[in-house]
C-alpha cells in the first residue's frame, strides 16, 4: 500500500521545501487533542493544555475533527488556490489571508474531510452546498461519527461564511495564547532544515533528498513517480493544469510519527514530514501477553483495522463499510485485539466505538506505531 505522486514532466524548480506556520499549528492542535500519539511532546502538551483559557479550550473542541483524527487540508490552503504560487506564506496572518481566498466549495469539502466525502476523496460528485443528496450523505456520515461531528457538519453547510470567520478567529486566538511563542522557538530549526534539503536537492538530486526526508519515500529510476509508503492507497499528480504544477515538502516539529501526504483531487501535492524521531517509553510485559499481541497483529486485516483505530474511535459498522467486509467479521477481529489488550471500547450514544490503546501499542515498539500512524 502506498500513495503515489506522478511527477512526469515536472520542472525541477517546481519541487521545493518550505515551512508553513499554519500547517504546524494544525499539528500542534493535533498533539494537544491526541497526546497519546506524541509521547515525546508530553511536557509541551500538558503545560499548554493546562494554561489554555477554558473558553478557548471549549471552542477548540467544536472543530477538533479537523485535526484530531484526520488533518484538514484547510491548513495547507496555499496548495488549493488555482494559479497560486503553491507556497506557504511567511507568517500565520498571511497564511490566513490565503485561507480566506479558498472558494466556499473547496472550504466546505476540506472542512468535512472527516466525513470522508466521496466527492473529496475521488474528485467527483455534486457539492453538498448545492445538491440535497450530497448534503444528506455528508450529514449521515457525520452522524455516524458522533453528535459533535453532526452539529459541526450542519453548521458548515448552513453557515459557511460564519464558520470561516469563526475558524480564523479561533486560529488567531491560538496564536496569541500559545502558538506565536512556540513558532518563534521552532521556526529557525525548520528554516535551517529547508535550506539544507534545498541544497541537497540541488546538488545530489531528488533521490538523495527523499532519502533524507524519510525512509518511507522513494522515486523510480525514471524520476516519474514519488512513492510514499503508507497503510493507505492513493494517487495524485504534481502537474494538474486545474491547479498548477508543483510538489512541496513541509517540515514539522510536532508531526512524528505522522508522515502526511496531501493528495486531494485538484490540490497540489504536499508532503508534511517530521523532524526527528523521539524514542517511545517502554515498560516490560509478560511473555504470554506479548505473544498474544504479536499473534493478534499478524493478521493483515487486523493491521488495517489498527490503522483506523489508531486515529479515531470507530463503530463495527463503520469499519465493515471501510474495508468491505461483514460486521461479524469485524467483530471477530476486534475480539482478538481486545483479548490482547490492544483496543478500548466505549459507548457514544447509541453507538459502541472502539479505539486503539496507543500506550499499549507503544510498548510493542516504535516501528509498529510509526507504521500505522504514518
Amino acid at each position: 500500500m502506498s500513495v503515489t505522486i506522478d511527477i512526469t514532466g515536472l520542472p525541477a524548480q517546481r519541487i521545493g521545501f518550505a515551512p508553513s506556520p499554519l500547517a504546524e499549528l494544525c499539528m500542534a492542535l493535533h498533539a494537544l487533542s491526541q497526546p497519546g500519539h506524541h509521547p515525546g511532546l508530553a511536557s509541551w502538551t500538558s503545560t499548554t493544555a493546562a494554561a489554555l483559557d477554558p473558553d478557548l479550550a471549549d471552542r477548540l473542541l467544536e472543530g477538533d475533527f479537523m485535526w484530531r483524527s484526520s488533518f484538514a487540508d484547510l491548513f495547507m490552503a496555499f496548495a488549493g488556490i488555482p494559479g497560486g504560487s503553491g507556497l506557504p506564506a511567511a507568517t500565520l496572518a498571511a497564511e490566513l489571508d490565503v485561507l480566506d481566498r479558498l472558494d466556499d466549495e473547496r472550504f466546505v469539502t476540506a472542512a468535512l474531510e472527516h466525513c470522508r466525502l466521496a466527492l473529496y476523496n475521488e474528485g467527483g460528485g455534486p457539492s453538498p452546498l448545492a445538491d440535497p443528496l450530497a448534503r444528506a450523505k455528508a450529514l449521515e456520515t457525520a452522524s455516524a461519527r458522533g453528535p459533535q461531528q453532526l452539529a459541526f457538519a450542519v453548521r458548515v453547510l448552513d453557515d459557511t461564511a460564519g464558520v470561516r470567520v469563526w475558524l480564523r478567529r479561533l486560529i488567531e486566538d491560538c496564536d496569541e495564547a500559545f502558538f506565536a511563542e512556540t513558532w518563534r522557538r521552532i521556526e529557525p530549526r525548520q528554516s535551517a532544515d529547508v535550506r539544507h534539503k534545498t541544497e541537497l536537492l540541488r546538488r545530489k538530486g531528488l533521490p538523495s533528498a527523499l532519502k533524507e526526508v524519510s525512509s518511507a519515500l522513494s522515486v523510480d529510476e525514471g524520476l516519474t513517480t514519488v512513492t510514499v509508503d503508507k497503510m493507505v492507497h492513493g494517487s495524485t499528480t504534481a502537474t494538474d493544469p486545474r491547479i498548477g504544477d508543483g510538489l512541496l515538502f513541509v517540515p514539522t516539529n510536532f508531526g512524528w510519527p505522522h508522515l502526511l501526504v496531501l493528495h486531494a483531487p485538484g490540490w497540489r501535492p504536499v508532503i508534511h514530514y517530521p523532524l526527528g524521531s523521539p524514542e517511545l517509553a517502554s515498560s516490560p510485559g509478560s511473555v504470554e501477553l506479548l505473544q498474544r499481541r504479536m499473534e493478534a497483529l499478524a493478521h493483515p486485516m487486523r493491521m488495517m483495522l489498527c490503522r483506523n483505530l489508531a486515529r479515531a474511535p470507530y463503530t463495527t459498522g463503520e469499519l465493515a463499510a471501510a474495508h468491505g467486509i461483514t460486521a461479524p467479521e469485524v467483530s471477530r477481529h476486534l475480539t482478538v485485539l481486545k483479548k490482547a489488550g490492544l483496543i478500548q471500547t466505549r459507548r457514544q450514544g447509541r453507538y459502541v466505538q472502539h479505539q486503539l490503546d496507543l500506550a499499549a501499542v507503544a510498548r510493542i515498539g516504535s516501528d509498529f506505531i510509526e507504521g500505522i500512524l504514518r
